[in-house]
């Protein structure tokens, strides 16, 4: 079947259909907006259109997860009852994917938990910097036909090589090395990472990196920040250790309770991030890549 004549329509409900709107120009998609009824007990309504073609995208990034993914279930099947023959979910931020073993005893793994749940709902799910350690690849962790990672360090790199041309990129701890790595590679920036010892979701110890920092342009970058007492606490030992200035780039912008508060008062200054997850930081826009991705990906698939 050619996606000539089928053309792939994206669906998104009323809360993202500005970003719907960006990524179905970027890929020269049409979208309809999914209807959502709320009812006095709590439990949720969705009413798709009623034709669909045989290629259906979503759009649904995964900040506050929980009802979300009721969501997606319902979406999907109902989406496939009407003539979805693929669906691809566009998930820029993917939740669940921190706890990918059993740290404790009788834990549940949700990254394989909800990666499996996911895998057997859509075809192909395509992503952004998902939160991966100790996995290798995002197939591992979501076993769909087709899982797609992307990364939002190359633009990132670009805003911060435009704002701050002389930047130390330092990554909060080691897990952020991998996009801090990225991002330096692609201006020539000096980069390292910090080493974190965690207590507890609120309560980090940070130790700098062993290099000179003092009257450097630092930038904290890191896939994402949720509670924002890591890059904070980072931020307040670079500016006493001489730090010109400290701002932070992220890709995901979770920014939970008064995470946005607490980093200011750290001292940090300019604080950038993706449209991946909407927020007042958003300064890139993920909607070229994305729709680069959505292109190649149902060339390949629906190609004759």
């Amino acid at each position: 079947m050619s996606a000539k004549t089928n053309a792939p329509l994206l669906l998104c409900f009323d809360d993202e259909l500005p970003s719907a709107r960006r990524l179905a120009q970027a890929a020269n998609m049409a979208v309809a907006p999914i209807e959502r009824h709320r009812f006095p007990d709590g439990e949720i309504k969705l009413r798709l259109p009623t034709t669909l073609p045989a290629q259906v995208v979503i759009l649904r990034s995964l900040n506050d997860p929980n009802e979300k993914l009721l969501e997606l279930l319902l979406l999907a099947q109902t989406a496939r009852s009407l003539g979805a023959r693929h669906l691809t979910l566009v998930a820029p931020y993917l939740a669940y994917m921190r706890q990918d073993i059993a740290f404790l005893p009788g834990e549940a793994i949700s990254q394989r938990i909800v990666g499996s749940f996911l895998a057997g709902l859509f075809d192909a799910v395509i992503t952004v910097d998902p939160h991966l350690h100790r996995v290798a690849t995002l197939q591992q962790a979501l076993p769909a036909t087709d899982a797609v990672a992307l990364s939002a360090a190359p633009l990132l790199s670009d805003w911060i090589a435009a704002h701050r041309p002389q930047a130390l990129l330092i990554g909060p701890d080691e897990e952020a090395a991998q996009w801090v790595a990225m991002a330096a590679a692609r201006h020539g920036f000096d980069h390292a990472v910090c080493h974190k010892l965690r207590h507890g979701d609120r309560s980090v110890v940070v130790a700098l990196p062993a290099l000179a920092v003092r009257g450097r342009q630092v930038v904290l970058l890191d896939d994402v920040v949720s509670t924002g007492h890591t890059v904070a606490r980072a931020a307040q030992q670079l500016l006493a250790a001489g730090a010109a200035s400290v701002d932070v780039a992220v890709t995901h912008a979770l920014f939970s309770g008064d995470a946005l508060q607490l980093m200011q008062s750290a001292g940090i200054g300019e604080i950038w991030s993706t449209d991946c997850i909407a927020h007042q930081s958003n300064v890139v826009s993920m909607a070229g890549t994305l729709a680069a991705a959505l292109t190649h990906l149902q060339d390949r698939i629906f190609s004759i």
